[in-house]
């Protein structure tokens, strides 16, 4: 399946996919394996002109932590608009980039921007009813919390609640991890609460 493919797909059925639902689409073993091929996403994520584009705001050290498809441009706008970009990010220091990707185009150009700067005039050019692709990027001198309690976890929690950051899987994509960030959770599908414990035989023959 090719990225126009993947995204034609989801645009197609936009009506009935929550806008949580196509955060972290690029994970292999996240929520949006259900409706498309992750792979597709993570190769962009991981493509050179995206990891080019982040080593001019963020240097040689970039680790990716999320990414999240919009249908439609004029929705990421409204998030801009809101405030929410860097609201939910648990990183400290708080620094890191978004790589923007206009993927409704045939040759789809790396836009990064410094989270600081990012703002709605930041898309302006683009077409407000195409799709877009949003990678966030922390610098390997940040430290992702993955504690639940974090501020930007528990605010995530109250307003995106099939959103859960603190397990999601990291990638170094370029460089070295000089944060001691926790590269192992997140990389494999998660175990459903009701599969640990003894067998129903062993509890007494419960069916």
């Amino acid at each position: 399946m090719s990225v126009s493919e993947a995204v034609a797909g989801i645009v197609a059925r936009k009506a009935t996919v929550r806008q949580e639902r196509l955060s972290g689409i690029h994970n292999p073993w996240g929520q949006a394996i259900g409706f498309t091929d992750a792979w597709v996403f993570l190769g962009l994520c991981e493509s050179q002109g995206v990891v080019d584009a982040a080593r001019d705001i963020l240097g040689p050290d970039i680790i990716l932590w999320d990414s999240e498809l919009f249908t439609e441009m004029r929705s990421y706008t409204e998030f801009l608009r809101e405030g929410r970009e860097g609201r939910y990010w648990p990183v400290r220091p708080l620094a890191g980039a978004v790589v923007l990707l206009p993927v409704g185009q045939a040759d789809p150009q790396p836009m990064a921007i410094g989270l600081n700067e990012i703002g709605q005039n930041v898309l302006e050019m683009l077409d407000p009813s195409a799709p877009i692709y949003v990678i966030r990027l922390i610098p390997g001198t940040s430290h992702f919390d993955r504690d639940p309690q974090h501020p930007a976890h528990r605010l995530c929690m109250e307003e995106q609640v099939l959103i859960n950051y603190a397990s999601r899987p990291l990638w170094l994509l370029s460089g070295v991890d000089r944060a001691k960030n926790d590269l192992v959770t997140g990389f494999a599908a998660a175990v459903p609460t009701w599969a640990s414990g003894a067998l129903p035989t062993q509890r007494g023959g419960e069916i």
